[in-house]
């Protein structure tokens, strides 16, 4: 694979060592320009007529499926969404829920809604436990009154990798998964998942507000948060509508028809070899900061998240960095900096945060 070639798709590499996938995935000139065009398009043409909902309608479709491919599951039970939190929300407003084993390791995205959702909640303590522990540490919450068991697939805190389908399969219980920072970044196979979000904006770099909820028994979901595309027919004067089929009656909102196209084109003619890759660059990205003195957090062989202590301010830190040309994230309150290693990236972007660390 030429990848000097792949990387220059994305013009913010010209500029700056990016590493921030985790939260935001570098956006390519083909999205860009899908995006720009259709926009341009829509200022000429307004948007409306047959055509632009038909191909806008067709495109959904087309998106679906290519979400689907990214966590190898059929279109059929994939719904689209503007984000894991949405997905979280969709479950659990489905669902009838006692009790929740989680961990205190996951994103507010995936705690928030549980929260809201009334149910009790059974928080294992996983922060600085290494991966080996996390199964025996979540099933210890297990009770005969637990109905749901929602984590994340790897954590945005240090990458590690959680075990979900061993919980399955241990405690026979639905698994909610937050696949945040795992689809597009790993070689994801979420069939056995009762539940998997997708965040489109972070490692598929997709555009803004896109993403994807994999429903492995949708007829077994209740459809709470229902709109428009969620309904195959309605009768206002009756009050009653009829669900679409699958996983598209839980479509609660309309993806803008430039987001469509940009994260069509982001999902499109994706590099072979991608996650070797990012696996690669990872590795190297985790041995330099130790080679250079840094404490790295993150355990070998997990996600592409690699997390490392910084003793001063790490928002000052992370502005310094930004200053310097190197893109990352302070996890606010950890004493920790987060660098998010994808495909894309190369060995110059560790060497300039390395030596942007070295500097400030």
């Amino acid at each position: 694979m030429n990848w000097p070639g792949q990387r220059a798709r994305f013009p913010v590499l010209d500029r700056f060592a990016y590493l921030n996938a985790g939260t935001f995935g570098p956006l390519a000139r083909e999205t860009l320009l899908a995006m720009a065009k259709l926009r341009v398009w829509e200022g000429d043409h307004g948007r409306g007529g047959g055509e632009y909902f038909t191909t806008m309608l067709d495109r959904r479709e087309r998106v679906r499926g290519l979400l689907a491919d990214q966590i190898r599951v059929p279109a059929d039970h994939v719904a689209l969404t503007d984000s894991t939190t949405q997905g979280v929300h969709i479950v659990v407003s489905g669902l009838e829920l006692d009790e929740v084993v989680t961990t205190d390791a996951e994103h507010f995205g995936l705690t928030g809604p549980l929260i809201a959702s009334g149910a009790r909640l059974r928080i294992a303590k996983v922060v600085g436990a290494h991966p080996d522990a996390l199964f025996d540490l979540i099933t210890a919450q297990v009770t005969p009154q637990t109905k749901l068991i929602a984590i994340s697939a790897v954590s945005w805190l240090d990458g590690a990798v959680f075990p979900w389908r061993e919980l399955r399969d241990a405690t026979g219980l639905p698994v909610l998964v937050d696949g945040a920072q795992s689809a597009g970044a790993l070689d994801v196979d979420a069939t056995d998942a009762d539940f998997y979000t997708v965040s489109a904006q972070k490692w598929l770099c997709g555009p803004d507000a896109t993403g994807a909820l994999y429903i492995r028994d949708p007829d077994a979901l209740t459809p709470r948060l229902v709109a428009y595309p969620s309904a195959e027919s309605y009768d206002i004067a009756a009050g009653t509508w009829e669900p679409k089929a699958g996983a598209r009656r839980f479509d609660s909102l309309f993806t803008p028809a430039t987001s469509l196209a940009g994260l069509e084109a982001a999902l499109t003619d994706l590099p072979d070899g991608r996650f070797a890759r990012a696996r690669e660059l990872t590795d190297r990205c985790r041995s330099t900061l130790i080679e250079h003195g840094h404490e790295v957090v993150s355990e070998p062989s997990q996600g592409t998240l690699v997390t490392f202590r910084w003793k001063g301010d790490t928002e000052a830190a992370a502005a310094a960095l930004y200053d310097r040309g190197v893109v990352l994230r302070e996890l606010k309150g950890t004493g920790t900096l987060r660098a998010s290693v994808g495909w894309w990236n190369d060995a110059s972007d560790i060497e300039r945060l390395v030596e942007g660390l070295a500097a400030i």
